[in-house]
């Protein structure tokens, strides 16, 4: 019988951990070097020119590596996952106004009367997610990253960089969020079909 790989062993918590989490959570990854390589090599990811892109054996690896279902943290993951759910409705309406304005028209950006209201709105948001994802870092390591990320996203935001809500390309407010939301799912082994 081989000996497994690091890679192979769950919940290593090493550096190839921390790429097949990125590449579960965000899809792709920038990553290089002897973790991404050892990744590749266990047929985790494949290489597309500068990018790893994660395969089904990888999806299926991380799905149970990250799994905190039956573990001492499932229960505080699921409280959290309970409070997220409202504030993932609220921002969602968030986006979706700072798009559209009422009547279906597109938000061309030029009433800044109306974009601060909706930077308001994300604000209040940001502030109530706060204490979620302190609390919820403290229990799981790999959560504790959240938190400034999308603070970070929301004072480029306040700062009038627009892009910085949405943007895909980006780590977004939108972006970061999403992140988040599919790591929720990862640690308690649901599928955002089964989501109320």
């Amino acid at each position: 019988m081989r000996e497994s790989s690091p890679v192979d062993r769950p919940g290593n918590g090493g550096d190839d951990d921390q790429v097949l989490h990125e590449l579960r959570v965000r899809g792709t990854s920038h990553a290089e070097g002897a973790a991404a390589d050892t990744v590749v090599a266990a047929g985790f990811a494949i290489r597309r020119r500068s990018m790893l892109m994660l395969t089904p054996a990888g999806r299926a690896a991380a799905d149970e590596r990250f799994l905190l279902a039956g573990t001492p943290s499932e229960a505080r993951v699921q409280a959290a996952y309970a409070r997220f759910l409202p504030l993932n409705r609220s921002l969602i309406q968030i986006c979706n106004d700072w798009q559209v304005r009422s009547g279906g028209v597109p938000n061309d950006h030029r009433d800044s009367v109306y974009d601060w209201a909706v930077i308001d709105r994300l604000v209040t948001h940001d502030e109530q997610t706060g204490p979620i994802l302190r609390s919820l870092g403290r229990e799981v390591a790999r959560f504790a990253q959240y938190r400034g990320r999308l603070r970070e996203a929301r004072r480029a935001v306040e700062a009038g960089e627009r892009d910085w809500l949405l943007s895909p390309r980006i780590d977004s407010y939108h972006t970061v969020w999403m992140q988040l939301h599919e790591d929720l799912l990862l640690g308690l082994g649901l599928e955002r079909a089964e989501e109320q």
